[in-house]
Formats: structure tokens, C-alpha cells, sequence
């Protein structure tokens, strides 16, 4: 047995989580059930009930694609020169797959329960999410595949490394922010403030960047 094929299959089941629920509603279910949400997490977009499982096929063809992208990166990626980084992107492929697997819920659960606020279940979710990932971000080696992917980061290790560092504490520290303040604010309050962490998170790190690039890849 392949040592991938273990993972395969995890990621198999946790695929197939989101199908088990909706084909478990499905029979419950009205004609028409919810399929978009505006920014206060109210339904303003509706389809057939069939539609239960439009969410979690994209996500299962989204998911399956990076898992096998991130499984086989050492077969492609130029940049994954160090065997330890091949058991770091195994862990990430399965990781975002989890993550995959529960958005996936997370709207098909919404889309079945009318009375719940999405935004209040699904921004915590992704700031968790961020956060995880920025407690990670330091550990990932030069790739072209995963991390802040810019010109001057994958000309220069030293430059990619100091900007995962920043990225990192930025991305734990943003996540943490945007769990509290989507679940204490007001739906678009919360909304606004995630959406200002998330530009903050990206713009710092990539400035960092480009100014160590200018500096000659020297902090200062």
C-alpha cells in the first residue's frame, strides 16, 4: 500500500461527510430551499432542493484536486527541494480538505435552516481557519504552490522566510480577531471588520516584501 493511500481515503470520507447530510435533509426538504446570502446573512437566493448538493460536489472537486496537487507537489514544484517539506504538504493537503469538507456543511446546514445566520457560523469558521493557517505559515519552505507566492519571495529564500514569519503572526493574530468580531458585532459589522483584517493581512506582508526586496533582501 502506497503511504498516500491512507490519506486518500480520509480525505475520501471527510469528502463524503457533506453528501451523508444533505442526502439525509433531502427528503425533508421544501421545493425551494435557500442558495445565496447577502452580507447579514439573510437568504436572497433560491433554487430547487436538488440544489443541496451542488455545494458539496464543488467543494469535493475542489478539494480532491488540491489534495492531489499538494500529495504529488515533490513531482512538479521545482522549488520543493527538501524532503522534509513532503510530509508538510501531505498534512496541508488533508488539512485543506477538513477545511473543504466543513464550509461545505456549514452552507449546506444554512441552506436547510432558515433561521440560522450564516455569517455567524461561517466568517468564525474561516478567521479559525486563517489563523490555523498563520500558526503554519513559517513552516512552509520555498514553493510555488502554497504562501505568499511574489516575485521577489521566490527569488530569494531569505526574503520568503521573513515574509512568512510577518505573514504568520498577522494571519494568527487577524484569525483571532475576526472569530471575535464576527460573533459579538452585528452581521455587517462583522462582515466589514473581516473583510478589513483579511486586506490587512494580505497588503502588509506583500509591502514587507517588496521593501525587503528593494533594501537588497536585508531586514531593516
Amino acid at each position: 500500500m502506497k503511504k498516500t493511500t491512507p490519506n486518500l481515503l480520509i480525505a475520501l470520507v471527510l469528502l463524503a461527510i457533506p453528501f451523508g447530510y444533505a442526502a439525509y435533509v433531502y427528503p425533508s426538504l421544501p421545493d425551494t430551499i435557500a442558495i445565496h446570502f447577502n452580507i447579514k446573512g439573510e437568504a436572497d437566493g433560491f433554487g430547487g432542493k436538488d440544489s443541496i448538493f451542488l455545494v458539496p460536489g464543488i467543494m469535493a472537486a475542489t478539494g480532491l484536486f488540491t489534495f492531489f496537487l499538494l500529495s504529488n507537489i515533490k513531482n512538479f514544484d521545482p522549488k520543493r527541494y527538501q524532503a522534509a517539506d513532503d510530509g508538510m504538504f501531505k498534512k496541508l493537503a488533508l488539512g485543506l480538505v477538513a477545511f473543504l469538507s466543513l464550509l461545505a456543511l456549514i452552507i449546506t446546514f444554512s441552506s436547510t435552516n432558515h433561521t440560522i445566520n450564516i455569517t455567524k457560523l461561517l466568517l468564525p469558521f474561516i478567521g479559525l481557519s486563517f489563523s490555523a493557517i498563520g500558526w503554519y505559515m513559517p513552516k512552509i519552505h520555498q514553493n510555488y504552490f502554497a504562501g505568499f507566492k511574489l516575485p521577489w519571495t521566490l527569488e530569494n529564500v531569505d526574503n520568503w522566510n521573513e515574509t512568512h514569519k510577518i505573514a504568520g503572526k498577522l494571519w494568527l493574530y487577524g484569525g483571532v480577531f475576526q472569530i471575535i468580531s464576527t460573533i459579538t458585532l452585528s452581521s455587517k459589522a462583522g462582515f466589514i471588520c473581516f473583510m478589513i483584517a483579511t486586506a490587512i493581512m494580505v497588503i502588509i506582508p506583500t509591502v514587507f516584501s517588496y521593501r525587503m526586496f528593494k533594501n537588497g533582501n536585508q531586514v531593516k
